[in-house]
């Protein structure tokens, strides 16, 4: 059915569960189509002119069409309640978070048109922040009188996590609502000003995956898609890390 339907490549371990939702979704689609038609071609054959000369001011009687209607809408909440809640719940519900000293964590800024992701540095803790304190240069709001902040990593468009090992990203927006999106992962969430909202995810496959923004943010929304989650073994990462220089936010290299 994958391959029926196209799907994207999945690097992800959680990413299954989403295929399968959208499988499940597409049989009963299926269904429904077979089953809708069927019902039409039946219709015109039980009501044609020629089998009722005559109008029928009583109709039908039978129930059926209300009980099929009622199993489908059963199915679909099915899907909804059982299937699609607990996998958002899983994905973005704090309580379902792996434990962070054994994760990449990540905060996200999203801003027209670019991503900007920070690291916490060797002490494994992100800097104070403020509100107040955001600005071009400090898209993080970052207090810069907090000692803790001191080793923090900035990047922007190029995100780098450790493969089979969780990634936590908290995600937010630094002007308009955006919408960080990796097909690959199957991960979504919206950016949205003022709020930062966790998902996470983890990468099973080394590679390169495009960044898109799920939301139209702008005249220039396409240049979005300019952002990359680099997946990388854990010596490749900390190679990486390594050669990024704390304190002021780094460009693409």
């Amino acid at each position: 059915m994958e391959k029926l339907l196209g799907l994207p490549v999945l690097a992800s371990q959680h990413g299954k569960d989403v295929d399968n939702l959208i499988i499940y979704v597409h049989w009963l689609m299926i269904v429904l189509f077979v089953g809708w038609l069927a019902y039409f071609a039946y219709t015109l054959f039980r009501f044609h002119r020629s089998r009722n000369p005559k109008a029928d001011y009583v109709g039908v009687k039978s129930h059926a069409s209300t009980y099929i209607e009622g199993a489908v809408a059963i199915v679909e909440g099915v899907l909804l309640i059982a299937v699609a809640v607990p996998l958002w719940a899983k994905a973005v519900g704090e309580g379902n978070l792996p434990p962070e000293n054994q994760s990449t964590v990540i905060q996200i800024v999203a801003q027209q048109f670019y991503w900007n992701a920070r690291y916490p540095g060797k002490d494994g803790k992100f800097g104070k922040q403020d509100m107040k304190l955001v600005n071009t240069s400090n898209v993080f709001g970052v207090d810069p009188n907090d000692v803790a902040g001191k080793d923090d990593i900035q990047v922007m468009n190029e995100i780098h996590v450790v493969v089979n090992k969780p990634v936590i990203a908290y995600i937010s927006s630094k002007d308009v609502i955006h919408s960080f999106k990796i097909i690959a992962m199957r991960v979504t969430q919206d950016a949205i000003p003022g709020m930062r909202v966790p998902v996470w995810f983890t990468p099973t496959i080394v590679g390169t995956y495009q960044i898109n923004c799920a939301q139209l943010c702008g005249n220039s929304h396409s240049a979005m898609t300019g952002g990359s989650l680099v997946v990388q073994t854990q010596e490749d990462y900390d190679k990486w890390l390594a050669t990024k220089t704390p304190g002021a936010a780094s460009s693409l290299e």
